[in-house]
C-alpha cells in the first residue's frame, strides 16, 4: 500500500514539475497595436506581443554578430511565431488609424528556435543585398542626390542589409548608355541588381513643385506640393513585392521664402518618413519570410537533357514541402520554378542529399547547379 502510494506521489510530482516547465515557457501579454487597417493593426499587436513577452529571450542575444538583423527579422514573423492568441477588442480609432487590443501567449522556446533558423541562414548565405534607385525631381529637373535615396539606403544599412547606392546604379548605367531613370526600363534594373548579387531591388521616383509662400505661425515658409511613388522587386524573379504612393502631399521649408533647391529636397524629407518605413518594412518581411516560408524559388541546372530535366522534376516534386514544380529547357539549361514551404536553404540540402545535380550557387530564392562531368 505504501509503495501505491508512493508512486501516485512521484507521478504527481511528475506531472507538477512538466505543468511549471510549460508554464515557465510561456509568457502572456496584454497589448495594443495600430495600423492603417485591421490587419496592420493586428500585426503590430502581434509584433508587440512578441516584443513584450520575449523582450528578456531577445536581449540575451545582443551580443551575438547581425543581432538588429536578427532581431528585427524575428519580428517580422511575429505572425507565425504568436499562434496562441484572441482578440479582445477591435475597431477604428482616432486619427483614421484601427487599433487592435490581444491576449496572446508567447513561447521563449519558439522565439530560441527562430533564433536559431535565422542565425543559420545569415551564416549560410550572408546578408541579404537590397538595391536602391529613387529619382528625384525638384521644379521638374531631376536631382541625382535622392534625399529620399538615401533615407531608405540609411535605414537600411542600419538594420544589417547589404545596400548598393543608386550612385553605384547610375555609373553603370551611364556606362552602358542606359536609361538610369528608377521610372524607366525595370528590366534593366533587374539585369543590373543582379550584377550586384542582390535579393531585392527598389526604384521609384519622387517629385516636389513649388507652390508659394504661406505665413504658418508667424514665419513665412515656402510651399511645394508633390508626389512619390516606390516598387520594390524580386531580384530573380522580377515580381513586383510592393508598391507605395504618396500622392498630392504639401509640406514646407522654414528658413526658405522662394522658389528653392533646398526647400524642396526639406519638402521631401518632411514627406518620406511613410515611405522609408514602407519599404523598409517589406524588405525585412519579405526575406524573413522567404528563409522560412520559402515561396517561389527558382532552380537552374546547367548540361542536362531532356530526360535528366524531366527525372530532376518529378524528384523535386517528391521533396517533403514542395508544392508545385514547372520547368523549360534551353539548350541544355533547364530552369524549375518551385512553390514550396521549405526555405532555398533546406530544399539545397535536399537536393544536395539526393544528389540530384551539383549545387554551385545559392542565393536566398534561387539556386543555380550543373550535372556532374562523366
Amino acid at each position: 500500500m505504501k509503495s501505491g502510494w508512493l508512486v501516485m506521489g512521484v507521478m504527481l510530482a511528475v506531472g507538477l514539475t512538466t505543468a511549471t516547465a510549460v508554464a515557465e515557457d510561456v509568457v502572456v501579454v496584454t497589448v495594443t497595436g495600430q495600423g492603417a487597417s485591421r490587419d496592420a493593426a493586428k500585426r503590430d499587436a502581434l509584433r508587440r506581443a512578441l516584443e513584450q513577452g520575449g523582450r528578456q529571450e531577445i536581449s540575451s542575444y545582443s551580443q551575438v554578430e547581425n543581432f538588429t538583423m536578427i532581431r528585427d527579422a524575428i519580428y517580422s514573423r511575429a505572425e507565425g511565431i504568436v499562434t496562441d492568441y484572441r482578440v479582445l477588442k477591435e475597431g477604428p480609432g482616432a486619427g483614421g488609424v484601427f487599433y487592435c487590443e490581444i491576449q496572446a501567449k508567447v513561447s521563449k522556446s519558439a522565439i530560441a528556435t527562430t533564433w536559431g533558423e535565422v542565425q543559420n541562414v545569415l551564416d549560410q548565405i550572408g546578408r541579404p543585398g537590397v538595391m536602391v534607385l529613387i529619382t528625384e525631381y525638384i521644379d521638374d529637373v531631376p536631382d541625382d542626390s535622392s534625399i529620399l535615396e538615401s533615407r531608405i539606403e540609411e535605414r537600411l544599412h542600419e538594420s544589417g542589409f547589404d545596400v548598393y547606392a543608386g550612385d553605384h546604379v547610375r555609373e553603370i548605367a551611364r556606362r552602358e548608355s542606359a536609361d538610369a531613370r528608377a521610372e524607366g526600363d525595370v528590366a534593366k534594373m533587374q539585369a543590373i541588381a543582379k550584377d550586384f548579387g542582390t535579393q531585392i531591388f527598389v526604384v521609384g521616383s519622387a517629385h516636389a513643385n513649388y507652390s508659394g509662400v504661406e505665413n504658418l505661425y508667424g514665419a513665412r515658409v515656402a510651399m511645394y506640393n508633390g508626389d512619390a511613388v516606390v516598387k520594390m522587386y524580386y531580384t530573380d524573379t522580377g515580381r513586383l513585392l510592393a508598391s507605395k504612393s504618396l500622392p498630392n502631399w504639401r509640406g514646407g521649408a522654414r528658413g526658405h521664402f522662394t522658389r528653392n533647391k533646398q526647400a524642396g529636397k526639406k519638402a521631401l524629407a518632411n514627406a518620406g518618413d511613410e515611405i522609408v518605413e514602407m519599404v523598409y518594412r517589406t524588405c525585412m518581411e519579405s526575406w524573413a519570410t522567404q528563409i522560412s516560408a520559402g515561396g517561389d524559388v527558382r532552380i537552374e541546372v546547367a548540361g542536362v537533357n531532356f530526360k535528366q530535366a524531366n527525372d530532376i522534376k518529378n524528384r523535386l516534386a517528391a521533396i517533403e514541402g514542395v508544392q508545385k514544380v514547372n520547368f523549360k529547357l534551353t539548350k541544355g539549361i533547364a530552369s524549375y520554378r518551385v512553390v514550396s514551404k521549405v526555405s532555398a536553404q533546406d530544399l539545397a540540402v535536399a537536393i544536395s542529399n539526393a544528389d540530384l545535380f551539383d549545387i554551385i550557387d545559392l542565393k536566398l530564392n534561387r539556386i543555380q547547379g550543373e550535372m556532374p562531368q562523366g
